[in-house]
């Protein structure tokens, strides 16, 4: 699991990655303002599982193989990553593949609601004209 903090240019956002079975779940989590340690700290001990659990759109990457590395080698690579910005490219395909389940999630609630809003009033105008006509 992989979080990544930075700053999309008006919000602080954190980024969690994680990969099981070979297939990568990431969501983006809106931290604000920039965050102290002990939030950061705080997320990951109490919102990140549940977070994590509340992702469902996968995709499918390739596994490295994960062996000893040599210490310089890893040391270069942590030093490349806190200079790199941003996240990764599968991350960001995950991220909208949430993205659009989401807004399809909430098009079929809204389109629902309307409905019902216009069967509401369609029995209300019934009503009001039943009254009428029984001369009330």
């Amino acid at each position: 699991m992989k979080l990544t903090v930075y700053h999309d240019g008006q919000f602080w956002v954190g980024v969690v990655e994680e990969v099981v079975n070979g297939k990568l779940k990431a969501g983006r989590y809106l931290f604000g303002s920039e965050p102290k340690d002990q939030e950061v700290y705080a997320f990951v001990n109490t919102a990140l599982p549940a977070f994590v659990d509340g992702l469902s759109e996968q995709l499918t990457v390739e596994e490295r193989q994960t062996g000893r590395t040599n210490p310089k080698r890893l040391a270069r690579q942590a030093a490349r990553e806190m200079k790199a910005k941003g996240v990764s490219t599968f991350a960001q395909a995950a991220i909208q593949l949430e993205y659009e389940k989401r807004k399809k999630e909430k098009q079929v609630l809204s389109k629902a609601r309307r409905e019902e809003l216009k069967e509401y009033k369609r029995a209300i105008k019934l009503k009001k004209a039943k009254e009428k006509h029984r001369g009330r």
